[in-house]
């Protein structure tokens, strides 16, 4: 009897192909992006230990000599003998200047994307966007000089009303004198991250599901009723993200705040009082005429900048990972 051998089904369509097939159908421009890319991300690494490799060893050398408490210290005399300093001023008035401009620009942020996302025609939205776009590109000395020159004389008018309705809390109370204050550098911090939160806001917005406004706008919900209901609960981690790429960029100013603040290693009770520091304008202020054990001691402040900016990028990141939109 004549028995012919059984051939192979054939795979159905649209499987997957075999792992020794799949291996030799990749195309050598695959293998080189994949090399490229995979580089790319472990060179990101590298930098990133070697940068915290070198700040950890040089602020190791100053912390060694410092005779004062580097997280709680009111002084900065790293350049005498023997050497004295500590971040306590610094770290409050980065922390507080940040913090005002958060609160100053998130919400105006917030109100100009949507103006643009879904309010303003197609005429007046698109040059608007490229007006806030370019906000960004304006060089960080130019918003300090334009700070010096035009902002602070003109506050002493919102100084003296806020002394007038809100002095009897403390924090608002006035006593003449120039605007160069941490609140002073809020407002200017607020201006210089607008562009920032207000256009990956845009964004955000503008991706939030057209049938879902659609589907509102039919059951006879109002133009805001759509915003509250559909576009801010789904671009709520996007903003945050947002927001926290503007702080981290608030963090680290240094050029607008050294040209605007009148430093000085004290915490006043009121924050119109003159005076302050933040990490970034005391190392630009005193790296250049900073000994070697001073020059350490910048670092040393550098690596708390460093570690606080690390954690500010990580925690959006995380906010943006909580969201299947963004992590597909």
């Amino acid at each position: 009897m004549d028995i012919t051998p059984a051939t192979a089904a054939p795979p159905p369509l649209g499987a997957a192909p075999a792992p020794a097939e799949q291996k030799a159908t990749t195309r050598p421009g695959d293998r080189i992006f994949l090399a490229l890319s995979r580089g790319s991300g472990i060179l990101l690494l590298v930098i990133m230990a070697a940068i915290a490799v070198f700040l950890t060893v040089r602020a190791t050398n100053a912390l060694s000599h410092n005779e004062g408490n580097f997280f709680t210290t009111f002084e900065w005399s790293a350049n005498s003998t023997p050497p004295v300093f500590g971040i306590a001023v610094l770290a409050f008035g980065t922390v507080v200047s940040s913090l005002i401009a958060m609160l100053i620009a998130v919400p105006v942020a917030i109100g100009i994307a949507l103006f643009i996302s879904h309010y303003a025609p197609r005429k007046l939205s698109t040059p608007l966007s490229y007006v806030i776009d370019l906000l960004a590109a304006v060089p960080s000395i130019v918003y300090g000089l334009w700070g010096a020159l035009f902002l602070v004389p003109h506050l002493g008018g919102l100084y003296s009303w806020l002394n007038d309705y809100f002095g009897w809390t403390g924090i608002f109370e006035y006593h003449d004198g120039a605007a160069r204050s941490l609140f002073t550098i809020g407002i200017l911090l607020a201006i210089m991250i607008l562009p920032i939160v207000t256009s990956v806001s845009r964004e955000v917005f503008l991706q939030a599901p057209k049938m879902h406004e659609e589907a509102a706008l039919a059951l006879g919900a109002t133009r805001w009723e759509v915003i509250r209901m559909s576009v801010l609960p789904f671009g709520r981690s996007g903003v945050i993200s947002a927001s926290m790429l503007g702080l981290g960029r608030a963090l680290g100013e240094t050029m607008a705040v050294a040209t605007v603040l009148s430093p000085s290693f004290e915490i006043g009770k009121s924050l119109l009082d003159p005076g302050g520091g933040t990490f970034a304008q005391n190392i630009a202020s005193s790296f250049k005429e900073s000994g070697e054990i001073g020059k350490d001691a910048l670092i040393a402040s550098g690596l708390v900048l460093f570690v606080l900016t690390l954690l500010v990028n990580g925690a959006a990141r995380l906010i943006i990972a909580r969201r299947k939109e963004y992590t597909a």
